[in-house]
C-alpha cells in the first residue's frame, strides 16, 4: 500500500478505532473535518463544509445511542 498523508491517514485511523461500523463513519467524518484548514482565503465556505461533515456526524452517532 502506497504511504498516506498525515491527513489521510488520521482519517483512516478515526475510522479504524471504533468497533460499530457507524461509528467508524462517523469518527471518520470527525477526523476528515479536523483535517481541513482554509489555504486559499475563503474561510467561511471551508467552515460551512466543517459544519455539514460534524453535522453528518452528529447524525450518524445518534443512530447509535
Amino acid at each position: 500500500m502506497a504511504e498516506l498523508s498525515k491527513e489521510a491517514q488520521a482519517v483512516l485511523d478515526a475510522y479504524r478505532s471504533s468497533h460499530l461500523s457507524i461509528n467508524n463513519l462517523a469518527a471518520a467524518l470527525r477526523s476528515a473535518a479536523d483535517q481541513v484548514e482554509p489555504d486559499d482565503g475563503i474561510a467561511a465556505e471551508v467552515q460551512r463544509v466543517i459544519d455539514k461533515l460534524l453535522a453528518i456526524a452528529d447524525e450518524l452517532e445518534s443512530l447509535c445511542e
